[in-house]
């Protein structure tokens, strides 16, 4: 999941009033019922790993390292005992692996010394643990523990933006309103829906409004021809 663009300078559109925001997620959930993260995991405590790994890079090169990574170490311990220096050779290919490795090593010891090896089910919790900020917690909770959190990352909040979904300056703000805007029903799965959109279609540089297909509910696709 790659971090938000620095400038943050993405063209907003109209907020979107309540009825066309329930009918873009109701469009969502038709094409793709129970959406799922693109991360490969077989626990909750892999699936913590590999969001820590996936800040500032794509969850395709996230899951080339962690498939072989998870094969011998794949449990706080043993990831614990592989040591920093042995988890660079395996995360190497990612961006930031050093910082990574030191948190994700810090972050097993904080497990294995203060939970009794289980992942927490708080998100103030998780952000105490190395390497997890609010956006890895909000995915965390949502995907593990069913928790109706909607982690930002850089195609929530272009999609967010764009949409008129939910605008705002900072990810903190297009999270709160997201929160605020998204019907209850649709909560659970609104951040997986919104980074496919982002991922696929709605691209940051060339959007692809024309295979979108909440485009019909989209003011910002008249921008794009005006600046074609």
């Amino acid at each position: 999941m790659l971090l938000i663009e620095k400038t943050l300078s993405i063209r907003k559109s109209k907020n979107m009033n309540k009825d066309k925001i329930a009918l873009v997620f109701e469009t969502l959930k038709k094409r793709d019922p129970e959406p799922v993260t693109e991360l490969n995991y077989k626990s909750t405590f892999q699936l913590l790993i590999a969001v820590i790994l996936s800040a500032q890079a794509t969850d395709k090169s996230v899951n080339s390292a962690t498939s072989k990574l998870f094969k011998v170490a794949g449990t706080p311990e043993k990831l614990y005992n592989l040591g920093e220096k042995k988890l660079k050779t395996y995360i190497k290919t990612i961006g930031l692996y050093n910082a990574k490795a030191k948190n994700v090593i810090k972050t097993c010891k904080i497990l294995m010394e203060e939970y009794n090896r289980r992942i927490p089910q708080d998100r103030d919790s998780l952000q105490k643990l190395p390497g997890v900020g609010r956006k890895t917690a909000n995915v965390v909770l949502n995907n593990a523990f069913g928790q109706p959190t909607i982690g930002v990352d850089t195609h929530v909040y272009r999609v967010s933006n764009r949409l008129g979904l939910a605008t705002g300056k900072n990810v903190n703000q297009v999270e709160e309103k997201l929160i605020k805007n998204v019907p209850e029903k649709y909560k659970l799965h609104a951040h997986h829906w919104l980074i496919i959109l982002g991922r696929y279609t709605c691209l940051a540089r060339k959007p692809m409004c024309f295979k979108c297909p909440v485009v019909s509910y989209c003011s910002y696709k008249q921008k794009v021809l005006e600046h074609d």
